[in-house]
C-alpha cells in the first residue's frame, strides 16, 4: 500500500509541477491575460488580504475558480492542485484499507480526508 501511495504522490507531484510551469509560462509570456496586471503588483504587495481584494476586485472564497482563464488565477489553480495531492492519495488508499479491514489505518485516512476537505471548504474560516 505504501508503494501505491508513493506512486500516486510521485505522479500527482510531477503533473502538478508541469501544470504549474505551464501556467507560469502562460502568465509571464502574456499568452493569458492577467486579472491583476503585473505592473500593479508592487503597489499591492504590502496590502492586507482584505485591502488587496478591495483594491483589485478579487473574489472571496472559492470565487476565484471563475477566473482561471486569467494567467494569475491559473497559477493559483496549479498551487491548489499541489495542496490537494495528499487528499487525492488518501482517497486512493481508503477503499483498499477498508477492503483489507485495516480499520485503524482507514479511520486515520478518513480523518485526514475530512480535515483537509473541511479546511479547503472554508467553513471554519474566520472562526476563533
Amino acid at each position: 500500500m505504501v508503494e501505491i501511495y508513493a506512486r500516486w504522490l510521485d505522479g500527482a507531484t510531477k503533473a502538478g509541477f508541469m501544470l504549474s510551469l505551464a501556467a507560469f509560462v502562460a502568465y509571464v509570456s502574456g499568452a493569458l491575460p492577467a486579472y491583476v496586471p503585473p505592473a500593479a503588483l508592487p503597489q499591492l504587495w504590502g496590502l492586507s488580504a482584505a485591502r488587496f481584494a478591495e483594491a483589485t476586485g478579487a473574489p472571496q472564497g472559492w470565487g476565484w475558480l471563475a477566473l482561471v482563464g486569467y494567467g494569475d488565477y491559473l497559477c493559483l489553480a496549479a498551487a491548489v492542485l499541489f495542496a490537494a495531492v495528499t487528499l487525492v492519495c488518501y482517497l486512493r488508499l481508503l477503499p483498499m484499507l477498508i477492503r483489507e479491514r485495516a480499520w485503524l489505518d482507514a479511520l486515520l485516512a478518513l480523518a485526514q480526508v475530512v480535515v483537509l476537505a473541511t479546511a479547503a471548504s472554508g467553513v471554519v474560516a474566520g472562526a476563533g
